[in-house]
């Protein structure tokens, strides 16, 4: 499976502690130089630098070379050169949480999740405990639409009813 990464869900995953379910979930993840930059940058917080600086191996930075492109012009380094490398390697997703990026990547028949999908998909799977991290998630700044954390909330409700019957 041919899974990259932009840099706003590894930057959360990172800060929830969480970032190892993406090999569980996907095995290995690859993310574009710009994305590394932007993981390292001065304003970002050190959790997410010391993790970048010491990336686990199941990581892998890939150097990209993004076409003149009106469509991606609008978007940040990591989000366009996450697309360009998904298109190049026909990858099976691309992770995503901003809107304009999300829509791009959409718009060229791409596979798009984002962090709160990789948390559900954790959960699905026992690898964390959903409730938990979306409430972690929430008190770092990440814009969640309070039906959505309700529909969630229910979720796992009926998954634990259904692993105890």
């Amino acid at each position: 499976m041919i899974v990259i990464a932009d840099t706003s869900p590894l930057h959360y995953l990172i800060l929830l502690e969480h970032a190892h379910v993406l090999r569980d979930l996907y095995g290995r993840m690859l993310i574009p130089e710009a994305v590394a930059r932007e993981l390292r940058a001065t304003k970002t917080p050190a959790l997410v630098r010391q993790w970048i600086n010491d990336a686990p191996d199941w990581l892998e930075v890939r150097k990209v070379t993004t076409p003149a492109d009106a469509a991606l012009a609008r978007l940040d380094d990591g989000e366009r050169e996450a697309i360009v490398l998904a298109e190049q390697l026909s990858a099976d997703a691309v992770l995503l949480d901003e809107r304009a990026g999300r829509r791009e990547a959409q718009r060229r028949k791409l596979r798009v999740i984002g962090t709160v999908r990789i948390l559900d998909d954790a959960a699905e799977l026992g690898l964390l405990e959903p409730v938990i991290a979306i409430a972690r998630l929430r008190t770092l700044g990440f814009y969640l639409d309070a039906a959505l954390v309700k529909f969630l909330t229910e979720r796992h409700s009926e998954r634990l009813r259904r692993r105890n019957i």
